[in-house]
């Protein structure tokens, strides 16, 4: 791929990732879109996998299948091991204090939803308030409306700035005697602010509110330490952190999900079952109703060994190098809005054209190869805010390059030169 920008990146710093190396572990990358070379910068939406992990899915299917939990034979027991050997690489990837505390789900949305079920309708009720904020996923919103609209539960709304970082005077001001729950997001999806979530924990402790974190798009990109955060709650998903669609997670202290009703009922969340009364499984098995996603989980394992044998520190100073590139090389361009621009940002680049609606933008960069997500990225308050009924979002990994942003820049003149 050719440089396109007038910006050349020419210093490789000590200590950074060998992009090529890294490059070679993803097989999507080879492909080619319209004959030109594939720049996928759509990885706040999905990121792509490496072999390490597809070969890992790929034995497990081939070699160990079998359901999990109360078999003897010897395919179930392997099984079982390594579905609960992945769950120990996840409590230590983000350092919850006991395995039992991370629980297996479908991703990030389920995993609220179990919070909202579980722990929401026990707890809450008429009168009390949930606090998220106005840069929140449509998966940390929604599932809090429907409690409030069962629950006469009333939300309060973080407002943020014009940089979209959150006020964060006015978010201790929303805590009142009614106050029950916080929902808030690590990382921005559609602007990649970096929210203060750690401090804004302890706010929240102090009036002795729990709080959840949507960690959805922090976890692939930085280290994240549960217990240094001292979150209640913590979720996330496989599928943008390198690994396979349909398995996430939901980190909860163990005392708070003791006291939850399980979301969904069925096998394995049950210890005994009578036509008179159920009783329920121990922690975290009492929120795994069901055959799991056992071959998911397991290369969810893999996806842990891979990213942490590069390293997320290094994960993270690669896309902060490639976000300030591309700032840079926008500042070049005439008629282009870079939508959020907190000091504090993951590598998310969310932007619009002047005069051109995203989705054309995003149907003229497709034909050049480049992948860009086009659209209110399921948070339609953040693009009220701003005025926007949406935004083409490039969003970077381990894997992108310097000369794909060049492709996109490029692209985005030859947008300009079209709609001229």
């Amino acid at each position: 791929m050719t440089s396109a920008s007038t910006l050349l990146h020419t210093v490789t710093p000590a200590g950074a990732l060998d992009v090529d190396r890294i490059r070679a572990d993803f097989p999507i990358l080879q492909v080619r879109i319209n004959d030109k070379p594939l720049a996928y910068l759509d990885n706040a939406a999905s990121s792509q996998m490496p072999k390490q992990v597809i070969d890992r899915l790929v034995r497990y299917q081939s070699s160990e299948h079998a359901n999990i939990h109360r078999a003897v034979h010897a395919l179930s027991e392997k099984a079982t091991a390594e579905y609960e050997g992945a769950r120990r690489k996840i409590q230590r990837f983000i350092n919850a204090k006991e395995e039992r505390e991370v629980i297996f789900t479908r991703g990030t949305t389920d995993s609220v939803n179990l919070v909202m079920h579980g722990y929401g309708r026990a707890f809450l009720g008429d009168g009390d308030e949930i606090i998220v904020s106005q840069l929140e996923h449509h998966s940390n919103i929604v599932p809090w409306q429907m409690l409030c609209e069962e629950k006469g539960a009333r939300l309060r709304v973080i407002p943020c700035n014009d940089a979209g970082e959150l006020l964060l005077d006015e978010y201790a001001r929303l805590f009142n005697a009614n106050t029950r729950f916080v929902a808030i997001t690590h990382v921005s999806n559609a602007l990649g602010t970096i929210n203060p979530v750690k401090d804004m924990i302890v706010t929240a402790h102090r009036h002795g509110v729990p709080v959840l974190v949507d960690g959805a798009q922090a976890v692939p990109h930085m280290k994240v330490d549960v217990q240094d955060l001292d979150c209640d709650f913590y979720a996330f998903s496989g599928h943008k952190m390198c690994g396979p669609t349909g398995i996430g997670v939901l980190y909860g202290k163990a005392q708070l999900l003791a006291k939850m009703k399980p979301f969904e009922g069925g096998g394995d969340m049950i210890l005994s079952v009578t036509f008179e009364k159920t009783t329920y499984n121990a922690i975290p098995y009492k929120f795994e109703a069901g055959t799991p996603p056992i071959a998911a989980a397991v290369a969810l394992g893999a996806t842990v060994d891979y990213l942490e044998g590069v390293g997320l520190d290094r994960i993270a100073a690669h896309e902060h190098e490639l976000l300030t590139y591309a700032n840079e090389a926008f500042a070049q361009l005439k008629g282009v809005r870079i939508v959020g621009t907190a000091r504090n940002k993951a590598g998310v680049l969310s932007f619009t054209l002047q005069g051109v609606h995203p989705h054309d933008v995003g149907t003229i960069l497709n034909e050049d190869g480049v992948a860009v997500r086009t659209g209110h990225h399921c948070a339609q308050p953040v693009m009220q805010r701003f005025g926007v009924p949406a935004t083409v979002r490039a969003s970077f990994y381990l894997y992108n390059t310097f000369a794909e942003v060049d492709a996109l820049v490029a692209g985005i003149r030859r947008v300009q030169k079209i709609f001229g």
